[in-house]
C-alpha cells in the first residue's frame, strides 16, 4: 500500500458556513457546522493489478427540513456522522458498484467490517490459540471488496466520531426509526454529491446492522426511489423474537439455538469423532420437529417423554442430563456459554464460541465477560486509531466510540405491543424491486445470531418463488465475525465479490 498525505486542496466542498456571525444585538450566533473531511490517495495491489483509489474520511453534516405551523423554517443541521469512503480512480461511475457498510450493536461502529473484511487495509489480530500481542499490525488486504466495488463505511449516531450538533439531542437518534432515517440520509447525500445515482448500489450490514439493512433497503426505495442491486446480511437477525429468551417468555429461541449449541459442543470435543455436519443435521432435525413439540407440552409430558428429551438435549448440547433437567429443558445462551466448560473453569465466547477464557468464578451463573470480544477489541482499536491519523490523515480529539454505551436505552417504540421484526420490510423491498438480490452469511459458532434462527426467519418470508430465488446463503465454520477465522475470511471475501459482480447488472 502506498499513499499520499492530504493537502488543503484535497478538502472537498462543504455545505453551510463556518464564519462567525452576530445577531441584531451583537451577540455571537452558534457557528453552523460544515463537513469535516480529509482526502488521501493510495494504491493496492490485487493479484497482477494495481488499484489506485481515493480515500475520504471524516464527518458529514446531516440537516433536516423544519416545518412548523405550515411555515418552512429552513434546512437545519442536526447531526455529524462519521464515514470513510474508498473510490477507485478513473473508473466508470455508471458501471462501478458502490457498497454502503455498517455494523450493528446497536452502538457498534463500522470498524469491524472496515478493518476485518471489506476495506483495503486490515488488522492482523490472530485467531484462537494464536492471538497476536500488542501493538498488533495493519496490512494490505488484496481480498478487499474494493476490487469490485467502491466502499462507504458509516458510523451511526454516537458511534465512531458521529455526534449530534452542539446543543443537539443525540437521544433522538438512539432508536430504530431515526437510526434508519439518518443512515439513509447519509447514503442519499453521498450518492448525490458523488454523482452515483446510476451506479449499482449495495447495502451490507452485520448483526443489528442486518435489521437496519433490511429496513434501510425498504426505506431507500420507498422514500427516495433509490433501488438497490443487493443486500448483504452478515450474521443476520431480522426478527428479535427468534433470539428472545426473556422478554416474551416464548420457547422459540430455545429450539432455534440448539443447532448452535451442538456445533459449539462439537468444536470443544463433546461429540467424539462425529463430523460437524452429522451433528448439525441431527440437531437441526430435532430442533425443527421434536423439540418444539416437547416444549409445547409443558408439564403434560410423561415421565418417559421427558427423560428422552433430557437425554437427547444433553447429548446434543454437551451439557449434563442433570443440568438440562434442572433447566426444565430450556437452555439459555449466556448460561450455556458459562456451563459448557465449567469443569475446566473456562467460559466460552458468545460472539465466537471457538474462543475460551478463564472464568472469573467457577460457580457463576453467567460469565462476567465474553472472551471472544475480549480477544479482538484491542487489535481493532489500535489499528483504527493508528490508521485514521497516520494513513488517512484525519485527526480528532474525539474518542472513536468502537462500541458505544451512549446509545442505550435504545428505543423500539415503533414496535410497541409486538415483536421487533423487520422481515415485512424485507418482503416489501423484494416485492417492490424484482432485481434486489440478498446474500446471507452465517457462522456456525455464532452465539449472538444463531444460524438456524436466521434460517427460520427466511423460511417464513411471505414471498413468491421467484423472489425467494433471489436469496442466497453462505456458511462458515467461524463465529459472529467470521472473518476473524482466516480461511473463512478468504472464502467470504470471494463469496461477496462474486455476489456483487453477479448482482450488478453490468460488467464491473
Amino acid at each position: 500500500m502506498s499513499s499520499e498525505r492530504p493537502t488543503g486542496d484535497d478538502k472537498p466542498a462543504t455545505t453551510g458556513s463556518a464564519a462567525d456571525a452576530k445577531d441584531t444585538d451583537g451577540e455571537a450566533k452558534p457557528v453552523d457546522p460544515v463537513d469535516d473531511l480529509v482526502t488521501t490517495h493510495h494504491t493496492l495491489k490485487v493479484g497482477r493489478r494495481t488499484l489506485g483509489y481515493t480515500a475520504t474520511t471524516g464527518r458529514v453534516v446531516l440537516r433536516e427540513e423544519e416545518h412548523k405551523d405550515g411555515t418552512f423554517g429552513g434546512h437545519k443541521a442536526r447531526a455529524e456522522l462519521s464515514m470513510t469512503s474508498y473510490v477507485l480512480d478513473d473508473a466508470d461511475a455508471r458501471t462501478r458498484p458502490v457498497t454502503f457498510a455498517f455494523n450493528g450493536g446497536p452502538g457498534s461502529s463500522s470498524v469491524w467490517l472496515h478493518l476485518g473484511l471489506l476495506g483495503p487495509r486490515r488488522v492482523v489480530s490472530g485467531d484462537v490459540g494464536a492471538l497476536q500481542p500488542p501493538p498488533y499490525d495493519l496490512v494490505d488486504n488484496p481480498e478487499s471488496l474494493l476490487a469490485v466495488s467502491d466502499l462507504v463505511f458509516i458510523d451511526p449516531m454516537s458511534t465512531g466520531y458521529s455526534r449530534a450538533v452542539e446543543g443537539g439531542k443525540p437521544g433522538e437518534y438512539h432508536g430504530y426509526q431515526k437510526d434508519v432515517e439518518s443512515v439513509a440520509e447519509l447514503i442519499r447525500l453521498w450518492t448525490s454529491r458523488n454523482g452515483r445515482w446510476m451506479s449499482p448500489k449495495f447495502v451490507a450490514g452485520e448483526s443489528y446492522g442486518t435489521l437496519r439493512g433490511a429496513a434501510l433497503a425498504e426505506h431507500l426505495q420507498s422514500r427516495y426511489g433509490m433501488y438497490l442491486n443487493g443486500l448483504v446480511l452478515i450474521s443476520s437477525v431480522l426478527d428479535l423474537s427468534s433470539v428472545d429468551f426473556e422478554n416474551q417468555r416464548n420457547d422459540r429461541a430455545h429450539a432455534l439455538y440448539l443447532p448452535t449449541y451442538a456445533a459449539v459442543a462439537h468444536y470443544h470435543g463433546k461429540h467424539g469423532r462425529r463430523s460437524l455436519q452429522s451433528v448439525l443435521d441431527e440437531a437441526q432435525e430435532y430442533a425443527a420437529r421434536d423439540y418444539p413439540w416437547v416444549l409445547s407440552r409443558g408439564n403434560r409430558l410423561t415421565r418417559r417423554e421427558r427423560a428422552e428429551a433430557v437425554a437427547t438435549l444433553a447429548r446434543l448440547s454437551g451439557l449434563t442430563e442433570d443440568y438440562v433437567d434442572r433447566a426444565d429443558l430450556r437452555i439459555e445462551h449466556w448460561r450455556f456459554f458459562t456451563e459448557l466448560l465449567r469443569d475446566d473453569r473456562l467460559s466460552v465466547g458468545r460472539l465466537d464460541a471457538r474462543f475460551t477464557g478463564p472464568a472469573a468464578a467457577a460457580i457463576a451463573e453467567n460469565m462476567d465477560a465474553d472472551p471472544s470480544h475480549d480477544a479482538i477489541t484491542g487489535p481493532y482499536s489500535a489499528a483504527w486509531n493508528h490508521y485514521v491519523r497516520d494513513e488517512l490523515g484525519y485527526g480528532s480529539d474525539l474518542h472513536y466510540e468502537q462500541i458505544s454505551r451512549l446509545v442505550h436505552p435504545w428505543s423500539f417504540h415503533d414496535f410497541e405491543g409486538r415483536p421487533v421484526d423487520v422481515s415485512p420490510k424485507l418482503e416489501r423491498a423484494m416485492r417492490q424491486n424484482p432485481h434486489l438480490k440478498v446474500h446471507i452469511a452465517y457462522g456456525y459458532y455464532d452465539g449472538a445470531t444463531p444460524h438456524f434462527a436466521a434460517e427460520d426467519v427466511v423460511a417464513h418470508l411471505q414471498l413468491p418463488a421467484d423472489r425467494l430465488a433471489n436469496i442466497e446463503h453462505a456458511y462458515y465454520e467461524a463465529g459472529h465475525m467470521m472473518y476473524v477465522h482466516e480461511p473463512s475470511r478468504v472464502q467470504q471475501s470471494r463469496d461477496l465479490a462474486q455476489f456483487v459482480v453477479r448482482s450488478s447488472g453490468r460488467a464491473t
